[in-house]
């Protein structure tokens, strides 16, 4: 990595503070995503577990997210270096989405229950369903990439958590996918943290989003007997919501203003939950740990209902989930204002 950082300063491969958005203050290189790709793609390919049982399937998902990782490698790097046309980004997501969602079968085939659904979903439901998740999954983690160490933290728990569901569900692959990701991201955020020496870039973002789609659709999709009843008995959907709780709740809303405004969702702003923590005075080292925290908390609490408070109903859960996630955010936004304004 510290190569890397002084080769792009020297060519000038860097992100300036230039719009009023950016929340730098000097010039810091955006090559980070170039490691993470290497590091992710070398490691996976060393160490895949080639005498898995259920084979074949791992070999699938590995062939059709390989594809796909090359070619978000390669628009994102194009983006950091000289930008890349809307246009031309949007096309990239149609393929890869057609890649996972169409060509690997990587659909999501029942809501567990949530709105009273539990049939499985028709084809044109599964489809539709699974590309909206995957547009807003692999765009989250570009989204919330505003913050020294925001997303590499945050996406450092979440593989690590993935991890630990894929092993107790006996899918070594895919949690040893998750592993390398998080192993990865433990390396990245040493120089990601505040003050950054290097940021993740478009190439990082997007490819750390693929990823996530394919593990958190596969987490829904999961078939649990192998694993411990307390594993089972979770609802899916509402632990990988709650996993990504904080990518995924500053995407929607910042897509749902975006829209309201009359604006493009993907037209960038200062309209993220981490700008207004930042606006505050608190920090960027603060910020990204209260989001860190924030989102174990989430994680936590969805144990606490289900094991201590013994709600079952998977739409209950749902609005509960969501209700204390924005109730939270809500109360931590609030106390921090009233702190730091009582200091000005």
């Amino acid at each position: 990595m510290p190569s890397l950082i002084k080769v792009a300063k020297l060519k000038n491969l860097v992100d300036s503070p230039t719009e009023d958005r950016k929340m730098h203050r000097w010039s810091i290189p955006t090559l980070g995503g170039v490691v993470i790709f290497g590091a992710i793609v070398f490691s996976y390919s060393l160490w895949f577990p080639v005498e898995y049982d259920f084979i074949n399937g791992a070999v699938v998902n590995f062939k059709f997210l390989i594809s796909s990782l090359i070619l978000l490698f390669f628009v994102g790097v194009k983006d950091d270096i000289i930008g890349t046309a809307p246009i031309k980004k949007l096309i990239a997501h149609i393929i890869v989405a057609f890649i996972l969602v169409v060509m690997a079968n990587l659909k999501i085939e029942s809501m567990h229950g949530i709105f009273g659904v539990y049939k499985t979903l028709s084809i044109w439901q599964s489809y539709l369903l699974s590309l909206f998740v995957y547009i807003v999954i692999i765009n989250s983690i570009n989204l919330i990439d505003g913050l020294d160490g925001l997303a590499g933290l945050i996406s450092l728990l979440a593989s690590f958590l993935f991890a630990l569901i894929f092993y107790f569900s006996g899918n070594m692959p895919l949690s040893l996918l998750a592993i390398v990701l998080s192993g990865t991201m433990l390396g990245f955020v040493f120089f990601n943290f505040h003050p950054a020496r290097i940021f993740m870039g478009d190439a990082g973002s997007l490819a750390i989003g693929s990823i996530f789609c394919l593990l958190s659709i596969n987490a829904i999709n999961e078939n649990y007997l192998l694993a411990p009843i307390w594993v089972q008995s979770l609802n899916k959907p509402i632990l990988v919501m709650s996993i990504l709780v904080y990518p995924l709740i500053d995407t929607l809303r910042v897509f749902i203003l975006r829209i309201f405004k009359g604006n493009s969702p993907f037209k960038a702003d200062k309209n993220h939950i981490h700008h207004y923590f930042e606006k505050l005075g608190i920090g960027h080292s603060k910020t990204t740990l209260t989001l860190f925290f924030f989102s174990i908390v989430i994680v936590l609490f969805q144990l606490f209902i289900q094991f201590y408070l013994k709600i079952e109903n998977p739409t209950s859960l749902f609005f509960i989930q969501i209700s204390f996630a924005c109730t939270l955010m809500f109360l931590i936004y609030k106390i921090y204002k009233k702190l730091f304004s009582s200091f000005d």
